[in-house]
């Protein structure tokens, strides 16, 4: 099935984000797609499965794969390529936006994989399912 061609307003409400993120920030992205000859008025109109890729590709992170058993310092966690630095994870947790340790043993903190999972599925970044 062919889906008609979408202005950035209706890809930002399909997609459950603000029109100014897409317009503003996603546009001028090097890999955001060409915009079809077409317009819809004075809109530019872009192709929904080539948007699609564009997020997959560029916006959408999947949670991380961690041993969920295995306790892992914020460096490690870096490491690991969830997304996220040391530092964020340091100072989100000053802020309350990241869970306490699992484990503070030698002064050192450590969160367990499951509980680091956990808190990064929770940021805006990973979206779990596509509405």
């Amino acid at each position: 099935m062919v889906r008609p061609p979408e202005t950035v307003a209706e890809i930002a409400a399909r997609l459950g984000r603000p029109a100014t993120t897409v317009s503003k920030t996603w546009t001028r992205h090097p890999a955001w797609p060409a915009p079809l000859e077409q317009r819809r008025g004075r809109w530019r109109l872009y192709d929904p499965d080539a948007v699609d890729q564009f997020v997959r590709d560029h916006i959408d992170r999947q949670a991380p794969e961690l041993d969920p058993a295995r306790l892992y310092t914020a460096r490690e966690l870096e490491d690991a390529g969830v997304g996220i630095t040391a530092g964020t994870i340091r100072a989100d947790r000053t802020r309350g936006r990241w869970p306490e340790p699992d484990d503070t043993s030698d002064g050192v903190n450590r969160w367990r994989g499951s509980t680091a999972t956990k808190a990064l599925a929770a940021r805006r970044p990973y979206r779990q399912t596509r509405p």
